[in-house]
């Protein structure tokens, strides 16, 4: 996790070109050893575990059960980067055509398997609606406290807080 870490910091310093970003992901598997400590579920929410966190990104392992799902969000114009680690999730974009009234339209749907990165996500939900636990790797740029829902059964947009589950125990250095 140590060099992944480091190698990342690199990359925010080139605000984080999707192909190199890629090309990391794609090169660098976690073993579940590396993460055990925050492989932890919640029987009615998924949960979001930091792992690293400075002023320029942070990193966090999600854990989904089967029925978790993210709903319909933004990522307040930064970049998210997401790879599945175990199981399968489904992964729907989705375009703003109107925020008043509130108009979406759905781009696409996808199965994401253990390998499978997704990102720069723009807005977008993720759902494991499999029968199996599933856990993620997730790199966002510029860390926000906040973001917007959109929920198209009300029509409405609003603020939701974003919070963690787990925070690390320790943090370290990592120039």
């Amino acid at each position: 996790m140590h060099n992944l870490i480091k190698s990342i910091k690199q990359l925010s310093k080139e605000n984080f070109p999707n192909d190199k970003v890629y090309e990391l992901l794609n090169n660098s598997y976690l073993k579940e050893t590396e993460i055990a400590d925050y492989i932890k579920y919640d029987n009615d929410k998924y949960t979001r575990h930091l792992i690293y966190k400075d002023v320029d990104f942070e990193i966090l392992i999600m854990c989904w059960k089967p029925g978790h799902k993210a709903p319909i969000h933004g990522h307040e114009g930064e970049k998210c980067f997401m790879r599945v680690e175990k199981g399968s999730l489904l992964f729907t974009n989705y375009n703003l055509i109107s925020t008043s009234p509130l108009d979406l339209q759905k781009i696409d749907s996808i199965k994401g398997e253990v390998g499978y990165l997704d990102g720069p996500a723009d807005i977008h939900s993720v759902e494991n609606i499999y029968n199996e636990n599933s856990i993620t790797f997730h790199i966002y740029s510029k860390p926000y406290k906040e973001c917007d829902i959109f929920d198209v059964k009300t029509g409405l947009i609003y603020r939701k807080k974003l919070e963690y589950d787990t925070v690390f125990k320790k943090q370290r250095k990592y120039n």
